[in-house]
């Protein structure tokens, strides 16, 4: 079961393909490109019976930012030419006959986080195809994070290896660190190492601030600074944490069962090549597609 997060790779296309791409009528198609490449090498790769890609429709609506209007600030607004290739990329999903999901109020995170909450209750495991590392949070064991372009695959052990703190902990560690990529601000002036230490033996932020005093004790380096730190951050570390964690009971009236990925819409497949003026090379890649019971 693959649940895409697809903002990460439509975006990611279109900062490295030139703008100078365009389709028949002369509008920009560098995202739209980018992002058929990708989904025909992930499911020709994959062939996964059961796929859902996860669209951000919530770009400045999020619930998040009625908890902190700062939220995501830091980035620019997406260009016209973006948002309409966003739309021309969702029409490619329902033309492959891929389960496409939206809200005006959740993002793909909390979109992907439901799903894999409702799969899990059916005992299935899922494979989230992102970057993002906010996502880490869903993983139990059999799941996996998989980084389409650098081939990587992290399972709840990697995770811990990589950031020295379990899955569930995520919302924690990133109360206290922060994320610049979505404007969270965690503590300022706790570093990776740091929150990862403080996380140590199953800790998490109610804990740590229910004894600020036991931080000033604790075996790691700078622990009387990091004390200060945290108590000066308390608000900051609750509110990060309130923004990192993925939102898993959307009123979603999609399940595990209705994501079956059934096969392609042929004739809507080929309006859509056409539409973008698509070379050969892709537009058979894409054509080739098939769900594995068609096989």
């Amino acid at each position: 079961m693959l649940l895409v997060d697809a903002s990460v790779y439509i975006f990611r296309a279109w900062f490295s393909l030139p703008a100078t791409m365009t389709g028949p009528d002369g509008e920009p198609v560098n995202a739209a490109y980018g992002f058929a490449d990708f989904l025909a090498g992930l499911l020709g790769e994959t062939q996964p019976t059961h796929a859902a890609i996860a669209f951000d429709e919530s770009l400045d609506s999020s619930f998040r930012n009625e908890i902190d209007p700062d939220y995501k600030a830091n980035r620019e607004p997406a260009p016209p030419s973006l948002k309409a290739q966003i739309t021309v990329c969702m029409a490619l999903c329902r033309a492959l006959g891929l389960a496409t999901l939206s809200s005006p109020r959740y993002e793909a995170d909390d979109l992907i986080g439901t799903l894999a909450a409702r799969a899990r209750q059916q005992g299935r495991a899922v494979t989230i195809v992102s970057t993002d590392k906010d996502l880490a949070q869903l993983l139990v064991d059999g799941d996996c994070l998989y980084d389409y372009a650098r081939g990587a695959r992290l399972d709840p052990a990697a995770i811990i290896e990589r950031f020295g703190v379990r899955c569930a902990q995520m919302p924690d560690y990133l109360g206290l660190v922060g994320d610049a990529v979505d404007n969270i601000p965690g503590v300022a002036g706790i570093g990776a190492k740091t929150a990862a230490a403080l996380l140590a033996d199953g800790r998490d932020l109610d804990s740590l601030y229910a004894n600020l005093d036991a931080v000033a004790a604790m075996p790691i380096r700078g622990a009387t600074a990091a004390r200060r730190k945290l108590e000066a951050g308390r608000e900051a570390a609750f509110r990060s944490r309130e923004l990192a964690r993925i939102v898993t009971d959307v009123p979603l009236d999609v399940g595990p069962e209705d994501i079956r990925w059934e096969g392609t819409d042929t004739a809507a497949l080929v309006e859509w090549c056409d539409q973008l003026g698509l070379g050969s090379r892709l537009r058979q890649r894409l054509t080739d597609l098939c769900a594995p019971h068609e096989r």
